[in-house]
């Protein structure tokens, strides 16, 4: 179990597909390991191998007290829309407001190939998708119009000299940065 370094925008094995896993070995035990040792030091909610540089259908998020493995994992139902703010531990300091799927029903395997499912709605599937769009080499920037839409989260930038405190730019930069640290994936 280590913490590895996440590839960050601009490397091209962010967006390689992952490979269907077929063995459920010490190797990929390793690997799960490795991915949520990572993300809680990056500090994140979520981690898709390609983000390791491992080209595998893997990935895990962690909500509601739980660590979700998801090897060769699918969406076989969704409904509804939610928008949100999202980040991206591979585009750190960032965050965008991207639409995702209000509830997810979803298959995956665990790391001795057990086929589970689950279905959930809000902050875990949106990181389920987003993990999943990891999976598929997409990004949740592919998914704005413009990279003018993704905002900073910077302390200390455009503040009311009057009341810093109280000054609107402080409180949506708060948001977002707050949105940033919960939805990094």
């Amino acid at each position: 179990m280590s913490v590895r370094p996440i590839l960050l925008l601009g490397d091209p094995r962010l967006r390689l597909a992952g490979a269907q896993v077929d063995a459920f070995d010490k190797q990929l035990a390793e690997l799960i390991d490795d991915l949520v040792h990572t993300m809680r030091a990056a500090p994140g909610a979520g981690l898709a191998a390609p983000q390791l540089g491992e080209a595998q259908n893997v990935a895990v998020v962690e909500a509601h007290g739980r660590i979700y493995e998801l090897v060769n994992p699918r969406i076989v139902r969704e409904n509804g829309d939610q928008r949100d703010y999202e980040g991206c531990l591979s585009i750190p300091g960032y965050v965008a407001e991207v639409t995702r799927r209000e509830k997810v029903w979803v298959e995956a395997q665990d790391r001795r190939g057990r086929l589970y499912k689950f279905s959930e709605e809000g902050f875990l599937a949106r990181a389920v998708q987003h993990e999943l769009d990891h999976l598929k080499g997409k990004l949740y920037i592919d998914y704005l119009d413009s990279l003018d839409d993704l905002l900073p989260v910077v302390d200390g930038e455009d503040e009311d000299p009057e009341d810093p405190a109280n000054s609107p730019k402080r409180a949506a930069r708060e948001r977002r940065a707050k949105a940033a640290r919960a939805h990094s994936h």
